[in-house]
């Protein structure tokens, strides 16, 4: 089995990042990105288009956080039904992130196509499948939801379920044709490969320890040298290092691992997903399916592979592939695991993505929540246009303060220990 836990099978698997080097020296640009995931190099290939001289910081290497360990799921819109957010933010922000963050999926596949970006990319839709009666009318209720803003989803009869998802484990699934699947690393490649043909500056291994306003510019320290820039775009999140770590106590920490086998072979291949959808269940500790392009079957949920978190999570990983998709081992029972990785998760108590203005000319937005493909490409070119047009009235959020929670270790803590009984005891019988 492979050893990679935290990129696993997407790193084997991408096609290779453009070769950077770390910053040295000194010199000026007109908008300093710090962070290296889909946010930052959003911002990067849509500023770089417009001729702004920019530079963008990646303390480690090209999707090196959440965009080189996520499932690969394209999805539209927000975790929280329609409604909850419009309650939470209020009607004016809630509407329009709402609409923003539904046609965030074409942005993505835009770019895909524009670029040639090589990412697996497939634009099936995903199936949101209700794993118990009670789930499947939360599942009505977002299709109502949806449908009252012209969204093409569908909640799909048990049997509908069945043909479309190769089991016969699930009460009925929402089907979104807004959205799709791809190799997540490969496209965060892609997308570097992008900025910088446009005329971004890129690099890697380049860690920002302090960020300073002086004379109304400002200085950005890295280990090796200092950029003086008009304006700052933080884009550092769920892996942010050295002069952010702070900014790890404004979250909750929750992991998220996938297990992914072997190819498998093709009529067992055919036999699950087999029109190309993503999907995940409605269980409160959820499990996402895929297969990518190779024919392998990639299971995921709520928790960490490292220590002993591993095997436990393996072994659940193999029950839950024979339960669920019980054809692959009727037909192969020998098959293997061949890679188990996980990532972290940026959350917000209420599942919100935050707007930061820090000062003038230094911003972020914050928190995708386990959404980070279609939010993290879209905030990305918002905050581009914010400094294009100097203005902030195109960010679909309100301003809000960074505020520490004091909780979020024991939280955290019990997000993982809830998952590690749950995944323990999960579909033994």
């Amino acid at each position: 089995m492979n050893n990679n836990i935290t990129h696993g099978l997407w790193a084997d698997t991408a096609p290779a990042a453009p070769s950077l080097s770390s910053f040295e020296g000194e010199r000026e640009a007109d908008i300093v990105i710090i962070g290296g995931g889909y946010t930052g190099l959003s911002a990067a290939l849509h500023l770089a288009e417009q001729g702004t001289d920019i530079v963008l910081l990646e303390a480690e290497h090209i999707g090196f956080g959440g965009a080189g360990r996520n499932v690969g799921l394209v999805n539209a819109g927000l975790w929280l039904m329609p409604d909850d957010v419009v309650k939470i933010i209020g009607k004016e922000y809630g509407e329009r992130v709402i609409e923003e963050l539904g046609k965030s999926p074409d942005l993505v596949f835009d770019l895909i196509e524009k670029h040639g970006i090589e990412c697996e990319a497939m634009r099936k839709g995903t199936l949101h499948c209700a794993d118990s009666p009670g789930g499947l009318k939360a599942l009505r209720q977002r299709e109502e939801q949806w449908q009252k803003r012209g969204a093409p989803v569908r909640l799909l009869s048990k049997e509908e379920s069945e043909s479309k998802i190769g089991s016969k484990k699930f009460h009925g699934a929402l089907l979104d044709l807004r959205a799709g699947t791809l190799q997540p690393l490969a496209y965060a490649h892609g997308l570097a490969h992008a900025a910088k043909t446009a005329g971004a500056d890129l690099f890697v291994k380049s860690p920002v320890i302090k960020v300073e306003q002086k004379d109304k510019k400002w200085k950005i320290t890295t280990l090796s040298g200092i950029i003086t820039a008009k304006a700052v775009i933080q884009a550092c999140q769920g892996y942010a290092s050295h002069g952010f770590k702070d900014n790890m106590k404004t979250l909750i920490p929750f992991n998220f691992f996938q297990f992914a086998t072997k190819p498998l072979p093709e009529e067992i291949r055919r036999s699950i997903l087999p029109e190309g959808h993503g999907a995940w269940d409605t269980n409160l500790i959820l499990s996402s399916y895929r297969i990518d392009a190779a024919g392998r079957l990639v299971v995921g949920s709520v928790g960490s592979v490292d220590k002993f978190g591993h095997g436990l999570h393996k072994n659940w990983a193999k029950r839950t592939i024979n339960k669920v998709f019980p054809q692959i081992n009727d037909a192969q029972p020998d098959y293997e695991i061949e890679y188990g990785w996980f990532g972290r998760i940026a959350m917000t108590q209420n599942h919100v993505p935050r707007f930061h203005v820090y000062a003038d000319n230094n911003i972020s937005v914050t928190s995708f929540n386990g959404r980070g493909i279609g939010p993290g490409t879209l905030f990305g070119k918002l905050m581009a246009e914010y400094f294009l047009n100097d203005s902030n009235d195109n960010i679909p959020l309100p301003v809000s303060n960074q505020k520490n929670i004091i909780t979020r270790g024991v939280r955290g803590i019990a997000y993982e220990a809830g998952a590690r009984a749950y995944h323990f005891i999960q579909r033994r019988v």
